[in-house]
Protein backbone atom coordinates (compact mmCIF):
# COMPACT_ATOMS: atom_id res chain seq x y z
CA UNK A 1 0.00 0.00 0.00
CA UNK A 2 1.36 3.67 -0.98
CA UNK A 3 1.62 6.25 1.19
CA UNK A 4 2.50 9.67 -0.22
CA UNK A 5 3.51 12.19 1.77
CA UNK A 6 4.06 16.21 0.26
CA UNK A 7 6.22 17.95 2.98
CA UNK A 8 9.09 21.20 2.59
CA UNK A 9 11.90 21.19 4.79
CA UNK A 10 11.60 24.25 6.36
CA UNK A 11 8.10 23.48 7.45
CA UNK A 12 8.33 22.84 11.33
CA UNK A 13 5.31 20.59 11.13
CA UNK A 14 6.47 18.16 8.67
CA UNK A 15 9.26 17.21 11.11
CA UNK A 16 6.60 17.19 13.79
CA UNK A 17 4.24 15.27 11.39
CA UNK A 18 6.83 12.73 10.16
CA UNK A 19 7.29 11.66 13.91
CA UNK A 20 3.70 11.08 14.60
CA UNK A 21 3.07 9.11 11.15
CA UNK A 22 6.33 7.35 11.92
CA UNK A 23 4.96 6.25 15.52
CA UNK A 24 1.55 4.97 13.86
CA UNK A 25 3.22 2.83 11.18
CA UNK A 26 5.36 1.17 14.12
CA UNK A 27 1.80 0.09 15.36
CA UNK A 28 0.27 -0.94 12.12
CA UNK A 29 0.33 -4.67 11.92
CA UNK A 30 0.55 -4.68 8.09
CA UNK A 31 3.63 -1.81 7.82
CA UNK A 32 5.91 -3.96 6.11
CA UNK A 33 3.67 -3.78 2.80
CA UNK A 34 3.81 0.06 3.12
CA UNK A 35 5.88 1.92 0.21
CA UNK A 36 6.42 5.72 1.54
CA UNK A 37 7.19 8.13 -1.07
CA UNK A 38 7.84 11.76 -0.12
CA UNK A 39 7.09 15.00 -2.94
CA UNK A 40 8.32 18.16 -2.84
CA UNK A 41 6.61 21.36 -1.45
CA UNK A 42 7.71 24.84 -1.23
CA UNK A 43 6.22 27.37 1.41
CA UNK A 44 7.44 30.00 -0.13
CA UNK A 45 8.91 29.42 -3.79
CA UNK A 46 10.21 32.93 -4.42
CA UNK A 47 11.88 33.27 -0.90
CA UNK A 48 15.11 34.51 -0.86
CA UNK A 49 18.37 32.72 1.29
CA UNK A 50 19.08 35.40 3.53
CA UNK A 51 21.61 34.14 6.07
CA UNK A 52 22.18 37.76 8.04
CA UNK A 53 18.85 37.99 9.21
CA UNK A 54 17.15 36.45 12.34
CA UNK A 55 14.98 34.10 12.43
CA UNK A 56 12.29 35.54 15.02
CA UNK A 57 12.29 38.97 12.92
CA UNK A 58 11.95 37.27 9.65
CA UNK A 59 8.47 35.71 10.42
CA UNK A 60 7.58 38.74 12.20
CA UNK A 61 7.68 40.83 8.86
CA UNK A 62 6.20 38.34 6.73
CA UNK A 63 2.83 37.75 9.27
CA UNK A 64 2.83 41.40 10.51
CA UNK A 65 3.29 40.26 13.97
CA UNK A 66 5.63 42.06 16.45
CA UNK A 67 8.87 40.20 17.22
CA UNK A 68 7.66 38.82 20.88
CA UNK A 69 4.71 37.67 19.58
CA UNK A 70 6.77 35.80 16.67
CA UNK A 71 9.34 34.54 19.68
CA UNK A 72 6.29 32.98 21.53
CA UNK A 73 4.98 31.84 18.42
CA UNK A 74 8.07 30.08 18.02
CA UNK A 75 8.32 28.71 21.42
CA UNK A 76 5.25 26.78 21.25
CA UNK A 77 6.21 24.95 17.94
CA UNK A 78 9.68 23.83 20.15
CA UNK A 79 7.71 22.46 22.89
CA UNK A 80 5.57 20.77 20.29
CA UNK A 81 8.27 19.13 18.51
CA UNK A 82 9.95 18.67 22.44
CA UNK A 83 6.93 16.11 22.92
CA UNK A 84 7.35 13.81 19.99
CA UNK A 85 11.36 14.33 21.51
CA UNK A 86 12.56 16.33 18.49
CA UNK A 87 14.68 19.74 19.27
CA UNK A 88 13.97 22.72 17.73
CA UNK A 89 16.75 25.78 17.67
CA UNK A 90 15.35 28.67 16.16
CA UNK A 91 17.72 31.36 17.30
CA UNK A 92 19.81 29.86 15.06
CA UNK A 93 17.63 28.82 12.17
CA UNK A 94 19.25 30.24 9.10
CA UNK A 95 16.37 31.85 6.54
CA UNK A 96 16.88 29.81 3.34
CA UNK A 97 15.79 28.58 0.11
CA UNK A 98 14.38 25.06 0.13
CA UNK A 99 14.78 24.54 -3.56
CA UNK A 100 18.35 22.44 -3.87
CA UNK A 101 17.14 20.77 -0.96
CA UNK A 102 14.29 19.12 -2.80
CA UNK A 103 16.63 18.57 -5.69
CA UNK A 104 18.78 16.38 -3.39
CA UNK A 105 15.55 14.58 -1.94
CA UNK A 106 14.35 13.77 -5.51
CA UNK A 107 17.73 12.37 -6.23
CA UNK A 108 18.11 10.13 -2.33
CA UNK A 109 14.93 9.21 -4.19
CA UNK A 110 16.07 7.66 -7.07
CA UNK A 111 18.93 5.68 -4.95
CA UNK A 112 16.28 4.55 -2.27
CA UNK A 113 17.35 6.84 0.34
CA UNK A 114 14.25 9.07 -0.18
CA UNK A 115 13.13 9.00 3.85
CA UNK A 116 16.69 9.58 4.83
CA UNK A 117 17.20 12.59 3.04
CA UNK A 118 14.28 14.19 4.37
CA UNK A 119 15.38 13.15 7.99
CA UNK A 120 18.89 14.61 7.40
CA UNK A 121 17.35 17.62 5.97
CA UNK A 122 14.83 18.46 8.49
CA UNK A 123 17.59 17.77 11.40
CA UNK A 124 19.98 20.38 9.79
CA UNK A 125 17.44 22.92 9.28
CA UNK A 126 15.82 22.91 12.78
CA UNK A 127 18.40 21.52 15.02
CA UNK A 128 21.74 22.11 13.42
CA UNK A 129 21.37 25.55 12.58
CA UNK A 130 22.45 24.50 8.70
CA UNK A 131 22.20 26.61 5.68
CA UNK A 132 19.74 23.98 3.49
CA UNK A 133 20.94 26.30 0.17
CA UNK A 134 24.65 25.94 0.68
CA UNK A 135 25.71 23.57 -2.04
CA UNK A 136 28.27 22.24 -0.29
CA UNK A 137 26.08 21.65 2.64
CA UNK A 138 24.26 19.82 0.63
CA UNK A 139 27.12 17.95 -0.68
CA UNK A 140 27.93 17.02 2.82
CA UNK A 141 24.42 15.85 4.25
CA UNK A 142 24.37 13.95 0.90
CA UNK A 143 27.19 12.32 2.11
CA UNK A 144 26.46 11.16 5.49
CA UNK A 145 23.07 9.79 3.67
CA UNK A 146 25.24 7.51 1.63
CA UNK A 147 24.87 9.67 -1.82
CA UNK A 148 28.41 10.21 -3.70
CA UNK A 149 29.68 13.53 -3.30
CA UNK A 150 30.45 13.76 -6.97
CA UNK A 151 26.93 12.97 -7.63
CA UNK A 152 25.42 15.67 -5.41
CA UNK A 153 27.61 18.14 -7.46
CA UNK A 154 26.59 17.13 -10.21
CA UNK A 155 23.08 17.36 -10.10
CA UNK A 156 23.68 20.85 -8.20
CA UNK A 157 25.57 22.03 -11.07
CA UNK A 158 23.29 21.15 -13.63
CA UNK A 159 18.93 21.51 -13.29
CA UNK A 160 19.11 17.96 -12.64
CA UNK A 161 15.88 17.07 -10.78
CA UNK A 162 14.07 20.43 -11.39
CA UNK A 163 11.29 19.30 -13.24
CA UNK A 164 10.73 16.54 -11.12
CA UNK A 165 10.37 18.97 -8.10
CA UNK A 166 8.06 21.35 -10.03
CA UNK A 167 6.14 18.13 -10.90
CA UNK A 168 5.25 17.42 -7.25
CA UNK A 169 4.16 20.85 -6.53
CA UNK A 170 2.06 20.49 -10.00
CA UNK A 171 0.40 17.27 -8.57
CA UNK A 172 -0.41 19.23 -5.18
CA UNK A 173 -1.92 21.71 -6.69
CA UNK A 174 -4.25 19.60 -8.96
CA UNK A 175 -5.18 17.88 -6.02
CA UNK A 176 -6.27 21.35 -3.91
CA UNK A 177 -2.94 20.31 -1.54
CA UNK A 178 -2.07 24.03 -0.24
CA UNK A 179 -0.87 23.15 2.97
CA UNK A 180 1.98 20.79 4.35
CA UNK A 181 2.45 17.90 5.63
CA UNK A 182 -0.35 16.15 3.95
CA UNK A 183 -0.70 12.72 3.52
CA UNK A 184 -2.46 10.28 0.98
CA UNK A 185 -2.92 7.39 1.94
CA UNK A 186 -3.91 4.80 -1.11
CA UNK A 187 -4.77 7.22 -3.54
CA UNK A 188 -7.87 8.04 -1.58
CA UNK A 189 -7.67 9.19 2.00
CA UNK A 190 -5.80 12.59 2.49
CA UNK A 191 -4.34 13.48 6.02
CA UNK A 192 -3.42 17.01 6.47
CA UNK A 193 -1.08 18.57 9.07
CA UNK A 194 0.61 17.10 12.10
CA UNK A 195 -2.06 15.17 13.19
CA UNK A 196 -2.18 12.52 16.73
CA UNK A 197 -0.71 9.43 15.92
CA UNK A 198 -4.35 7.72 16.51
CA UNK A 199 -5.84 9.35 13.53
CA UNK A 200 -2.51 8.10 11.16
CA UNK A 201 -3.35 4.69 12.23
CA UNK A 202 -6.83 5.02 11.61
CA UNK A 203 -6.77 6.11 8.26
CA UNK A 204 -3.90 3.54 7.56
CA UNK A 205 -6.27 0.94 8.58
CA UNK A 206 -8.97 2.11 6.51
CA UNK A 207 -6.68 2.73 3.43
CA UNK A 208 -5.72 -1.14 4.13
CA UNK A 209 -9.10 -2.40 4.12
CA UNK A 210 -9.59 -0.95 0.84
CA UNK A 211 -6.41 -2.10 -0.64
CA UNK A 212 -7.19 -5.94 0.34
CA UNK A 213 -10.14 -5.13 -1.42
CA UNK A 214 -8.79 -3.97 -4.43
CA UNK A 215 -6.53 -6.29 -4.82
CA UNK A 216 -8.81 -9.23 -4.30
CA UNK A 217 -10.94 -7.96 -6.79
CA UNK A 218 -8.07 -7.80 -9.25
CA UNK A 219 -7.22 -11.95 -8.89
Amino acid sequence: MKVDIWSDIRCPFCYIGKRKFEKALAQFPQKDKVEVEWHSFELDPGMKTQTGVNFYDYLASRKNITRESSVQLHRQVTETARQVGLTYDFDNAVIANSFDAHRLIQLAKLNGLGDAAEERLFKAYFTEGKDISDRLTLIILGDEIGLSGKLVQQMLDSDALADEVRYDEKQAQELGINGVPFFVINDRYGVSGAQQPEVFLQTLEKGWQEYEKENREVV
